[in-house]
């Protein structure tokens, strides 16, 4: 019998669902914007934007195929109205506070479905991933760079997702602080 994931610990969430790398694929550009077109609707009249970010927005680096996006609303805007209307969508919430809501979908009780989201709301200028993605699509020699990391910490994290992403810390910071300087206001 299958258990429910709201019933699993997060050993066994990350057994299910370990990091996986892969070379970069011209499809998850296709399934963001097919995604994209949907969130459109689902927002619409909203004043909203949505943003492609995470490794699958760098253009030549292997990746986990799961695509990220980053919607950003006003700070006047009701932040649990966009929740219930993304939730009713299809999406689950996984973590939540005053500023920021992260949902999934594409996770079973049986692993991956074949396109797997994760999509990040949070108010207007809180989207250092925009600069981050930027900067190593502008730099692809950094971007490399990063994949080498990635891929040096691929199976010693592949069933440790927080230990994954605290390794990887160091090194986003560093660029995105630079692309920060770089690209000045960007995306205020």
């Amino acid at each position: 019998m299958t258990r429910k994931l709201s019933e699993m610990t997060l050993e066994e969430l990350w057994q299910l669902f370990p990091i996986i790398l892969t070379a970069h694929d011209a499809k998850w550009s296709e399934w963001y914007n097919d995604e994209y077109e949907k969130l459109c609707v689902i927002l619409s009249g909203m004043k909203t934007r949505i943003s492609h970010i995470g490794s699958t927005a760098i253009k030549t680096i292997w990746a986990k195929p799961v695509i990220d996006i980053l919607i950003e609303i006003p700070l006047e805007n009701d932040i649990g109205k966009v929740k219930t209307l993304i939730i009713q969508n299809g999406y689950i919430c996984m973590a939540e506070n005053k500023q920021n809501i992260s949902f999934n979908k594409g996770y079973t009780e049986k692993g991956f479905a074949e396109k797997v989201f994760h999509l990040h709301l949070r108010y207007w200028g809180d989207n250092d991933e925009l600069y981050f993605r930027d900067y190593m699509n502008d730099n692809p020699m950094v971007a490399k760079e990063y994949e080498k990391l990635k891929l040096s910490l691929w199976k010693l994290y592949e069933h440790n997702r927080d230990g994954y992403t605290n390794a990887k810390h160091d090194f986003i910071y560093k660029y995105t602080k630079t692309a920060k300087e770089k690209y000045k206001d960007r995306y205020l």
